[in-house]
């Protein structure tokens, strides 16, 4: 698997996130899935997504930090090749259609690691917190 930063997601791409939630005195793991509609304020440390998946025939909408370090691991499940950098009109539209204005561009599954991503960055920039 190739290892990617994740300042590489960008609207258009379908994911999947693994996430830490505390739940009275257990911590499970919950699993977030949906296509990248927006990304907001770049690479500073707010930085953050907005995911968008159709349940039980509702829309549900993520509004997910990408710096947390509540986030263990995102996966690409599929990305496509779109001429917007938000795609708040998809809203509108019905999963067929949604399926017709994306391209397809790759099928691979590829990990973002964000701890490993964080690492590799320090060591390449050299910098360090």
């Amino acid at each position: 698997m190739m290892k990617i930063n994740v300042q590489d997601i960008k609207p258009g791409m379908y994911v999947k996130i693994l996430q830490k939630t505390q739940e009275g005195d257990k911590e499970k793991t919950q699993q977030i899935e949906g296509l990248v509609l927006a990304r907001k304020h770049g690479h500073e440390p707010g930085a953050t997504i907005t995911l968008r998946r159709m349940k039980d025939g509702v829309g549900v909408e993520w509004i997910i930090p990408l710096f947390s370090p509540l986030i263990q691991k995102v996966e690409l499940i599929k990305a496509s090749r779109v001429r917007r950098a938000k795609l708040y009109y998809l809203r509108n539209k019905s999963s067929k259609q949604v399926r017709k204005k994306l391209k397809i561009a790759a099928k691979d599954k590829k990990v973002i690691n964000t701890k490993t991503a964080k690492g590799i960055e320090e060591i390449e920039t050299g910098v360090t917190e």
